[in-house]
């Protein structure tokens, strides 16, 4: 099948066309600025095309999208003859709340889910939304799948998600972890244990998805019993710019003692802090903080050093959740190509039983490779996450079932009527 994978910021759409026959990349780009004064990326991959950008007029996501198909099917540069040829379109949809715990055909009732937990996603959702309709303006009879960051995490137990908050909150607004990057936590865990020759039910894996935004979960036998995010994305981690888990009582005692608004901290929280503010606002890019780091730089220090502290920790909460582990693997921009921070973290390790090829971790940037030694207790692996391969997957998956289906009940059909033809 051919899959148009949509991602729909607020102001933005990057996409990608995938032949999920062998998985190649046959188109990619990105519009932003939608709204504003827009700028349109393509590059026709399969032919190794150049990488076209322009600045163009997008006013909506739906004018977005728009540019999209049209580059797409292009008589110079297109990967399509036609639309026709699209089997399907995947679309990212960042909270699908406790109503969605696998990725599903959209449509008229998904759309009404998608917007009811919009008050968890108040940024991505509504945009996500607009994409869908969008869309479906532009293709109203190709199918369209839903594929959602918080899905692989809904099989985490009540013990791990629920908050010792008055229960009427849960019961209210549904305040719980939730737990973000699920598309690339599924992934990982699955190739990483395909790669090993072994079945995701055979493990128990522990996944750093290590980049700007940045999470860690424990999956035990194929299924994810905790993660670090929680009802945003701001918990856990100390990440580019987001603080990660504090102190609750931090943000009322400053609010008070600077006069913000609860508003106003949330931002700080979210954009002014993380690796970026304990660096002294030198960078919220790692290569920029061990530039820094290198000439002695005690900020870009403490930032690094606090950044690989609590990942670390979080992997040995996971162990001893999961009363054990058998692989840790690393992803995301920092995880697959930042050989110093990875080695930052898993110095802590040793406890596990871990041992590391120094000389195979150096050499290792952006590719799937095993970094430990043969005889380390636990495997440490680095394996690129893939998140629109991983929707495009799904989206074959749901859609080829619907096509079974439908022709099913279209042979069903046949038969009754030449049955009463020859009654």
């Amino acid at each position: 099948m051919k899959i148009l994978v949509i991602n729909c910021g607020s102001s933005s759409l990057k996409y990608q066309v995938i032949d999920t026959a062998d998985g190649s990349v046959l188109a990619k780009g990105l519009c932003e600025r939608i709204g504003i004064d827009g700028a349109f990326t393509y590059q026709n991959v399969r032919d190794n095309g150049p990488r076209d950008k322009r600045e163009a007029e997008i006013k909506d996501h739906k004018a977005g999208i728009n540019l999209v198909l049209n580059a797409l099917t292009d008589s110079q540069n297109g990967v399509l003859h036609s639309l026709d040829e699209i089997d399907a379109v995947g679309h990212r949809i960042v909270h699908g709340g406790e109503k969605f715990t696998e990725s599903v055909i959209i449509d008229s009732e998904v759309i009404k889910g998608i917007r009811d937990v919009s008050d968890l996603a108040p940024l991505h959702n509504p945009a996500n939304l607009t994409g869908i309709l969008a869309c479906q303006a532009l293709m109203p009879h190709t199918p369209m799948v839903a594929v959602f960051d918080t899905s692989f995490h809904q099989t985490m137990p009540k013990k791990a998600y629920m908050y010792a908050l008055p229960l009427k909150y849960y019961n209210k607004y549904k305040v719980r972890k939730y737990g973000f990057h699920g598309t690339s936590h599924a992934f990982v865990s699955r190739s990483v244990a395909a790669y090993l020759g072994k079945k995701p039910e055979e493990l128990k894996t522990i996944v750093c998805h290590l980049g700007n935004g940045a999470s860690v979960s424990a999956v035990q036998y194929g299924k994810c019993i905790d993660t670090s995010m929680g009802l945003t994305p701001l918990a856990g981690l100390i990440m580019g710019t987001r603080c990660g888990d504090i102190d609750p009582a931090v943000g009322n005692y400053i609010c008070n003692v600077e006069h913000i608004s609860a508003e106003e901290f949330n931002s700080i929280m979210n954009k002014e802090s993380g690796v970026y503010a304990l660096s002294n606002g030198l960078s919220s890019d790692f290569r920029d903080l061990w530039t820094a780091r290198e000439k002695g730089d005690k900020y870009a220090t403490l930032a690094l050093d606090a950044w690989a502290y609590r990942v670390a920790k979080t992997v040995g909460a996971y162990a001893a959740a999961m009363n054990g582990v058998d692989v840790i693997a690393f992803t995301a921009g920092v995880g697959e190509n930042d050989t110093q921070s990875r080695k930052l973290v898993y110095d802590y390790f040793g406890y596990l039983g871990v041992k590391i090829d120094e000389e195979k971790n150096a050499a290792t940037r952006g590719e799937v490779a095993t970094i430990s030694t043969p005889d380390s207790k636990v495997a440490v692996v680095v394996y690129p996450t893939n998140e629109e391969l991983a929707i495009a997957q799904d989206t074959e998956k749901l859609v080829s079932a619907l096509n079974e289906r439908i022709e099913h009940r279209t042979e069903k059909k046949e038969a009754q009527k030449y049955e009463n033809i020859t009654k």
